[in-house]
């Protein structure tokens, strides 16, 4: 049987006598084993409010659009769930903050480290975007204080911040001056009298995806050696269960509420197959996938992302059982939708994102430009261009041009959401939506030798060139075309890349613009870290792009366009 899902108003005792989360503290069954609730919430990324959504059900025929999520939504699910068991469990997949839209990232994200205490979390692992500000920002969010590289944002909702009251965990996670991790590497809790221990790991090529600034001084070892590595310690400390909370997952054509799923695929299989037999449970994240699997015999679930839906799971042990592996007799998850119209909304955590709302919209709905077209779209086509990337490609151009820049390249990845419109003008909360990082602009030289091995590395070049993997964006000044057809890392049409309308010369040095992420190698592009003549602008790649917006409407040719300009084209 299936965990139910509370209806609005809560179920009766009497009723929730029959369902598998009953009434009774603690439950119990008639073979004296105790059912331990546990609820995950992974890459929330600071979605404080309900939005739409497609999403595709077992029951569905087709993917339909819902409003869900919201922090009070959420808040209102604890509440019901914690009427049948006061000694639930809350803990986070990492990713809960970064990447924000504006009513969280305005803040530094501290309002969502605020509902999450509230929500009474327990614990998180880290997660890629939890080091988007460095390994300094994350002790603050720990331990509070307003001492931040944000000062702008630092303890401006409030004159003072105290930190998260959960756990950040990170056992792969090594500070190389102290050997020791950054973080705790796991926590035990305790419900119902029994011991549980969660151990936090978070991807192993995170400097990869996140500022090389970030993460000086720390070292990202293999998630599964970390986390075995903690096993035995954790054993002798009499807990009845290990549960792993990872920041890594996987994907599945499997809808999000198949039960035992079994086409999981993706780097997490590998890591659940090496961790310790002890482990049973491993509850992931990273991927934005909704999930229940089986794997090799354990459960891996992930609930999709941005608290559209929270991940309910249930152990059931025998305290009485010999050895940590005989206690645990089962697991029981089901991903449930967090739908406004099942859950009464929180009361505190509502209040608080009306004050965030009010705090916010002064700045937030100032228009700021008048757009040629209602909405630009971050969809790639099939060549992998996308009109937003042309935008913001061309915007970073034009703010370092000035600087000797022939042309702009920015990742995909940074590029969060579509630009919207109110009324035909973006504003700037459509803008910090779009582009939540703070990234300042670099312009450096590079080879052509170097930028056509940079763009060679691309996923669709390497890879299936009909995945959604990341392309770059170029701006004016910089086109190519590739052969879909073509074996890996053939692909790319070298004759046919073009500055500003002259072949590629691989013996040329080049002035190209970049973000600070890219800069640093991010998204593991090396060749980029080989830059010289560097110039870091300390232009914020927000700025940039807000100035372009209006400069353009300003000079009557309002910027936006529907489809592509067509730099990248894809032959085949």
């Amino acid at each position: 049987m299936r965990p139910n899902r509370a209806v609005r108003n809560g179920l009766s005792c009497a009723l929730a006598a029959v369902l598998l989360f009953a009434c009774s503290v603690p439950p119990t069954t008639q073979e004296h084993l105790v059912d331990i609730h546990l609820v995950a919430l992974n890459d929330l990324h600071g979605h404080l409010e309900a939005e739409p959504v497609r999403i595709k059900g077992m029951s569905d025929a087709k993917p339909r659009e819902r409003i869900l999520g919201g922090i009070a939504t959420i808040g209102g699910a604890l509440r019901a769930w914690r009427s049948e068991d006061p000694q639930l469990l809350l803990v986070g997949g990492g990713d809960l903050i970064g990447a924000s839209p504006a009513l969280s990232s305005l803040w530094a994200d501290e309002p969502t480290i605020d509902a999450l205490s509230q929500l009474d979390m327990r614990l998180s692992t880290l997660g890629n975007h939890e080091f988007d500000q460095g390994r300094e920002e994350i002790l603050r969010q720990q331990r509070g204080g307003c001492a931040s590289i944000r000062p702008d944002k630092a303890c401006k909702f409030s004159p003072g911040f105290s930190g998260a009251k959960f756990t950040y965990l990170g056992a792969n996670v090594i500070d190389q001056e102290s050997g020791h991790s950054l973080l705790p590497p796991y926590r035990i809790e305790q419900a119902h009298g029994i011991k549980i221990a969660f151990i936090g790991a978070v991807l192993k090529n995170t400097p990869g995806m996140v500022s090389a600034k970030g993460v000086t001084g720390l070292r990202f070892i293999d998630e599964a050696d970390a986390i075995n590595r903690w096993v035995p310690e954790i054993k002798a400390q009499g807990v009845s269960a290990i549960v792993v909370v990872i920041h890594q997952g996987g994907e599945t054509p499997e809808p999000f509420d198949k039960q035992a799923c079994s086409q999981l695929s993706g780097p997490i299989v590998d890591i659940v197959k090496r961790l310790d037999p002890a482990i049973r449970l491993v509850i992931t994240a990273h991927t934005h996938q909704g999930y229940t699997c089986d794997v090799a015999g354990r459960t891996v679930t992930q609930g999709a992302s941005y608290g559209h839906m929270l991940t309910r799971i249930q152990l059931s042990i025998d305290p009485h059982a010999d050895g940590l592996s005989g206690k645990m007799k089962a697991i029981q998850a089901e991903n449930v939708l967090m739908d406004p119209q099942q859950y009464i909304p929180d009361p505190a955590l509502l209040a608080l994102v009306q004050q965030l709302k009010r705090r916010s919209d002064a700045l937030l709905s100032k228009p700021i430009a008048r757009l040629a077209v209602p909405r630009v779209s971050r969809k790639m086509n099939d060549a992998g261009e996308s009109p937003l990337g042309d935008l913001i490609a061309d915007s970073q151009l034009a703010a370092t041009r000035h600087l000797g820049a022939q042309f702009a390249i920015t990742n995909s990845g940074s590029i969060r959401s579509d630009l919207e419109t109110v009324g035909g003008s973006a504003n700037y909360a459509h803008l910090t939506t779009v582009m939540p990082f703070g990234n300042t602009l670099v312009v450096m030289s590079v080879s052509g030798a170097q930028l056509l091995a940079l763009l060679e590395q691309q996923p669709r070049m390497t890879e299936n060139p009909l995945a959604n993997g990341s392309m770059l964006q170029v701006s004016d000044g910089l086109s190519y075309r590739w052969d879909a057809s073509r074996a890996p890392r053939q692909r790319l049409l070298r004759d046919s890349i073009k500055v500003n309308g002259i072949p590629l010369d691989p013996q040329r040095r080049y002035r190209i613009t970049v973000n600070s992420f890219l800069a640093q190698g991010g998204d593991n592009l090396k060749q980029l870290r080989q830059g010289t003549d560097r110039i870091d602008t300390e232009i914020k790649d927000l700025d940039a792009f807000g100035n372009y917006l209006m400069t353009s409407e300003r000079d009557g040719r309002p910027a936006g366009k529907e489809l592509t300009e067509g730099r990248i084209v894809r032959i085949h």
